[in-house]
Order: structure tokens, then C-alpha cells, then sequence
């Protein structure tokens, strides 16, 4: 675990990684995609890297991170060193947005969820995205303002300039999909200068990672991240989205549904062993 987990893979080599946020302890959601991306990248005779995405300083906790460490290396997993943490870069984001900025895609927008929901009010026909959440109105657009403001990608003119997006899926093939279904999508916050979206691309290709097998649930956010990447020259990955790890009731596994985490089932006498086979990675 000497190789810095960074820049272009040699010829023919393939990168996975796992990249938990510590604002919770892992589960056996977790635990499955970590498990999955490590067989993956001994299969192939490649490189596994781990990621902490701890950009929302408010929520990640230095606990949560060293329990990642602890239950990773519980399950017997081995990572290369230096571990990426996500707040420590926020220059490469910064970079990456200035890039989009120079190319006029980019505008501040003031609007807090609540301005957003009482603008889309009672209109039944309004438009939600893939989670669910109305489409932004685009009150922000072509305005000029005072005080703190988040950073959204005008949509229209990024696809526009993007041209078609598409990528590829395992077990399936090409995949065209249409980025605009997100509307005008946030890159940075008010209070945190990187969204999710531009530094999961940013971090992908830094690292040199070309494999993101990931949960299904992220699997429409991939028209953002695959637009992201045509817009600033960045290489294509191969994708997988698996399947979710659900509990009784058939809802997927979530901290903030208080799944029971991986210290717990260890402390209840569970082995390595018997996460994988409980996980259905046998």
C-alpha cells in the first residue's frame, strides 16, 4: 500500500474505490459495495483506493472516519495510502469550477428550498427531478445580487455545449441519457464550496479511477457526473450500479434510518464471514 492513489493508471490497469462520508457509522450496505469494489480489484489485478467524502464539514465527525477505518479493516480489506479526504482539496474543485465559470455555465443563485417550494406551490404540472424534488425555477437566472449565494450549472446552455451524454453500464452496454432531467443542479454551496456532483468527478479522475461501481441509488446522478466530465476533458470510467441492500420491510439501508451498523453486528458476535454471506457476496 506504498503507490500514491493518484493520476493515470498504467496501460490496461483498473482502479476501483470506495468513498463513504463519515457522518454516520457504515452498515452492511456499505459493507457489500466496499466488499464488491475490493473482489472486483483483485480480480482484475488491480488497485483498490478508499475515499473519504467529508466536503459537508457540519456533518462528518473525525469518530465517523476512524470507525470506516476500523470496520474496513475488520472486514479485511486493504487500501492504498495516503486515504484521499475530500476536504483537503478544495482547490481542485475550485479549479474545476472556475473552468465551467470561464465557459458561462455557471450563475449564484440565493434561493433557499423553501423559496423554491413556495414557487412551485399548487402547480401540479411542475416538473420533479429523479429524487423527487421540483425542478429549480430558474428565479436566479440572468440576476444580480448581494451576500452569500450557492453556485448552479445552467443546464440548457451546459447540454447544449456537452453535446449527447452517455456511458457505459456493466452488463448492459451504452447508456444515453438526458442530464436536464436535474434542471439547474448545485456545484457549490453557500456553506460549503464543493456540492457532491463536481467533486466526485474531480476525484475520479485525479485518482486515476476507471471502474465506479456504486449503488443503484446513484445511478440517475450519473447523467450529472458523465455531463461534468464532457464539460471539463475529464477520461469516462466504466460504471456498475448494484443492487441495494434492503432491510425486512424492503427499505434500502441508510444512516438516517438508523440501520444497524457494522460495530454492532460485530459486537454481536457476526465474523467477516458472515457479513459477506448475510450480504449475498459468497
Amino acid at each position: 500500500m506504498d503507490r500514491e492513489p493518484s493520476g493515470s493508471p498504467r496501460a490496461g490497469e483498473r482502479v476501483f474505490r470506495f468513498a463513504p462520508s463519515p457522518n454516520g457509522y457504515l452498515h452492511l450496505g456499505h459493507a457489500y459495495s466496499a466488499l464488491l469494489n475490493f473482489d472486483l480489484a483483485r480480480r482484475a489485478g488491480g488497485r483498490f483506493l478508499l475515499r473519504i467524502e467529508d466536503i459537508d464539514r457540519g456533518r462528518a465527525r473525525p469518530e465517523y472516519e476512524r470507525a470506516i477505518y476500523e470496520d474496513l479493516g475488520w472486514l479485511g480489506l486493504e487500501w492504498e495510502e495516503p486515504v484521499r479526504r475530500q476536504s483537503e482539496h478544495f482547490g481542485d474543485y475550485a479549479g474545476a469550477l472556475a473552468k465551467l465559470d470561464a465557459l458561462g455555465l455557471l450563475y449564484p443563485c440565493r434561493c433557499s428550498r423553501g423559496d423554491i417550494a413556495r414557487a412551485t406551490q399548487g402547480r401540479a404540472d411542475w416538473p420533479h427531478d429523479p429524487d423527487g424534488a421540483p425542478l429549480y425555477p430558474g428565479t436566479c437566472r440572468g440576476t444580480v445580487g448581494q451576500g452569500p449565494a450557492s453556485l448552479r450549472l445552467d443546464m440548457a446552455k451546459a447540454v447544449a455545449l456537452g453535446g449527447g451524454v452517455r456511458w457505459r453500464e456493466a452488463e448492459v452496454g451504452e447508456v444515453a441519457a438526458d442530464p436536464s432531467v436535474w434542471g439547474d443542479v448545485i456545484l457549490a454551496r453557500k456553506d460549503v464550496p464543493a456540492s457532491y456532483h463536481i467533486a466526485v468527478v474531480v476525484d475520479d479522475a485525479l485518482q486515476g479511477v476507471t471502474d465506479v461501481v456504486r449503488g443503484r441509488d446513484l445511478y440517475e446522478a450519473t447523467r450529472i457526473h458523465r455531463l461534468l466530465q464532457l464539460l471539463l476533458g475529464l477520461p469516462e470510467p466504466r460504471y456498475r450500479h448494484h443492487a441495494l441492500v434492503r432491510d425486512e420491510e424492503g427499505k434500502k439501508l441508510a444512516k438516517s434510518r438508523l440501520s444497524k451498523p457494522l460495530r454492532e453486528l460485530r459486537a454481536d458476535g457476526a465474523t467477516p464471514a458472515d457479513v459477506r454471506r448475510i450480504a449475498g457476496l459468497d
